[in-house]
């Protein structure tokens, strides 16, 4: 026959009552063991002197950029004074505030300019020393040129032929009196005037009155005085 001393012992007994609670404290230990294994073994196999990669930088860096060279400029800080760009008379002046009527485009609008009636192709002359600063092509005001000048200061010639002078490129060198180009008649709101010269000029990127900044010589041949080629 079996032995049943061992089943009535108070210990058999505890065990079947709480059979649940030990066998989760099995399984408990078990686990452990085999965590402490593999964690052995892992480090066995580590290399000592392997060191793990520094964190990722998370902060966002914007990315690098080359600043804009600056345009190149012929200003030496001294505003000139301003020859006369042409010869002949002072059809229309500058103003900013009252509106003049416009026979091409019959209505009132501001003219931010002078117009100096002359002869169709007569030369254009640069009205101080400068660099070219562009030549294009306006869709209103026809072909143009645009000299720098020292003070910041850039004059500006519209309304001329579609030929410029011979050699006159972005970047050239002029001298006050130098011929650029010639007066045409490519500027369409302005059709319906006389064969004329459109000048502006600009201080500081500010548009100004031309004729605050023209010398003696310059006002005395727009007001009918002869000019000398």
């Amino acid at each position: 026959m079996p032995n049943n001393n061992f089943k009535n012992t108070k210990f058999a007994q505890n065990f079947r009552e709480n059979r649940a609670v030990w066998v989760t404290a099995i399984t408990l230990l078990v686990a452990l063991a085999v965590i402490a294994a593999v964690a052995g073994v892992a480090n066995r196999t580590k290399d000592p002197g392997e060191t793990l990669p520094p964190p990722a930088d998370s902060t966002t860096r914007a990315p690098e950029t080359t600043p804009p060279e600056p345009p190149v400029s012929d200003v030496s800080g001294t505003l000139p004074t301003f020859c006369a760009p042409t010869g002949g008379m002072l059809a229309k002046s500058h103003d900013s505030e009252k509106q003049v009527f416009s026979g091409t485009m019959n209505d009132y609008r501001v003219h931010l300019g002078l117009d100096i009636e002359t002869s169709l192709n007569a030369p254009v002359y640069a009205a101080a020393d400068g660099t070219v600063a562009e030549i294009w092509e306006d869709p209103l005001m026809g072909r143009c040129v645009a000299l720098q000048h020292g003070g910041d200061a850039v004059s500006i010639y519209k309304n001329l032929a579609a030929e410029v002078a011979e050699g006159l490129e972005a970047g050239s060198k002029v001298e006050a009196g130098q011929v650029i180009a010639y007066v045409g008649e490519s500027a369409m709101t302005e059709l319906a005037d006389e064969p004329h010269l459109h000048f502006e000029l600009t201080v500081a990127g500010l548009q100004v009155d031309p004729l605050d900044y023209l010398d003696e010589g310059a006002l005395e041949a727009m007001s009918g005085a002869a000019f000398e080629e």
